[in-house]
């Protein structure tokens, strides 16, 4: 035992000074030219609460957010031994822990991993474009200052037909549900960029959390920058919340006219219903300018003008309890506590979640040493980012039928990360395909993998990727 830890006190004063120069991590576009124009900077990110976007629609006083969670995240641990090791270790407690176990659930291609990337500040869960990426759960750990929070990255959550139509193992049924039982909140996200399923949950996720009511959910809604009309996400706080967030009803009143000729657009007039004590009407416009307005921003961003579009919250009386048969005429969830809005692909308002986050926190001490990243082994994470690349480069079916095999896995001389792994697949026509023309697809997903296993181990990495036929 004594040779891992010298080994992770070793790789910790070697690249100490990198982490300290490198700055905030960032796992979004690495180029300005690759981000998109419409940011969700101006978004509301938070729906309920004091200090949330919706108080500041509202004109509500709110409090000056603090400063970036600039933390640097640890590195992971380059041999199995050493993060066995750091597994097995007792967890360094302050004097008053705290720990929060996030349960991330939702429909496939939703964006789970890379939001609990962001979260992480560092990426060792895979991410693809492709459906089942993550093929089963994996804990995340991060540590800040008397807090751990334990973020559950499940994989998408899908019905029995479609696994065993796309021929997925069990445990991509099982998993969420597992996740679930250890959770103390739960995180649904929903892609608001897919028109065919942005209206309502999946109702894989409605039995879900239909099945454990007790556990305080969040509705997440990610991709904001993705919409070009920021008023459709005051619709879809509707469906996908039945009306009532946090035990208060809210009504979406609007109208828009179409205006193809016209690019004019009239203010966005957002409204909150007088309490029953009778007080006055409070409401508030949003006059949408060439500069980008302090504040939040729903004025849709496309060909249309919005004449009116009002939301009122008031006291709801309680919503009931659904049983099983009435999921089915569910399109949302009445149970959300509060209501966030980000694009985790570039870590917008990421941290406005993970402060919340932070202030759930309940007294208890904490379950992983702070120098814990993932339960994860080195070797899984390298077969995920790995297997990540294929996922992306290889067309329809082909990538699924893949199998890795680490030939090497050693320290080099100079504290480098020596990698080879081969790579076998059924057909002549596939590995013609994963080499590419001139060995070209092969040696971008091997400098691809290369650079993110870099990240993840703050060292050297060295990959070299063999393609064979099945034997």
């Amino acid at each position: 035992m004594a040779a891992p830890a010298a080994a992770a006190a070793a790789r910790a004063v070697r690249w100490a000074g990198r982490a300290a120069a490198a700055g905030p991590l960032l796992l979004g576009p690495a180029h300005p030219s690759e981000s998109c124009t419409l940011r969700a900077a101006a978004l509301p990110a938070r729906w309920s609460g004091s200090c949330s976007a919706l108080g500041s629609i509202l004109g509500l006083p709110a409090k000056k957010p603090a400063g970036a969670l600039g933390q640097h995240p640890p590195p992971v641990a380059t041999s199995k031994e050493e993060q066995d090791c750091l597994l097995r270790d007792q967890p360094d407690q302050p004097q008053n822990p705290k720990v929060l176990r996030i349960a991330i659930i939702g429909a496939p291609n939703a964006g789970k991993s890379t939001l609990s990337n962001q979260l992480l500040g560092r990426k060792v869960f895979p991410v693809s474009r492709k459906v089942h990426t993550t093929r089963c759960k994996a804990q995340g750990v991060i540590t800040y200052e008397d807090t751990q929070l334990i973020i559950l990255d499940t994989p998408g959550l899908t019905s029995p037909f479609k696994a065993k139509r796309h021929k997925l193992d069990e445990a991509m049924l099982t998993d969420p549900w597992d996740s679930m039982k250890h959770a103390d909140l739960v995180l649904v996200l929903v892609d608001v960029s897919d028109h065919w399923t942005r209206n309502c949950l999946s109702e894989e996720v409605l039995k879900c959390l239909s099945q454990f009511p007790q556990i305080p959910s969040v509705l997440v809604l990610n991709k904001v920058d993705l919409l070009k009309k920021k008023f459709i996400l005051l619709e879809l706080v509707t469906e996908l919340t039945e009306g009532i967030v946090n035990g208060k009803k809210l009504e979406v009143r609007s109208a828009f006219k179409h205006n193809s000729s016209s690019l004019a657009k009239s203010p966005l007039q957002i409204t909150r219903a007088s309490p029953p004590e009778g007080r006055a009407h409070e409401s508030h416009c949003l006059q949408e300018t060439d500069q980008a307005q302090e504040g939040s921003n729903l004025a849709n961003n496309g060909d249309m003008s919005a004449s009116e579009s009002s939301l009122v919250t008031e006291e709801a009386q309680g919503p009931k309890r659904y049983g099983p048969r009435d999921l089915k005429n569910m399109k949302g969830w009445p149970y959300f506590q509060e209501i966030f809005m980000l694009a985790a692909l570039h870590g917008e308002e990421v941290d406005t979640l993970k402060r919340y986050l932070l202030m759930q926190a309940k007294p208890g001490p904490w379950e992983f040493h702070s120098g814990v990243l993932t339960s994860q082994s080195p070797q899984e994470i390298c077969n995920n980012i790995i297997r990540e690349k294929i996922l992306e480069y290889l067309p329809l079916e082909v990538p699924y039928g893949v199998i890795q095999v680490t030939e090497m896995w050693e320290e080099g001389p100079s504290g480098e990360l020596l990698i080879v792994q081969n790579l076998l697949v059924p057909r002549k026509s596939h590995m013609m395909m994963l080499i590419g023309r001139g060995g070209k697809v092969i040696s971008r997903i091997a400098q691809e993998a290369g650079q993110d296993l870099m990240n993840a181990f703050l060292c050297d990495v060295r990959l070299k990727l063999k393609v064979e036929m099945k034997s």
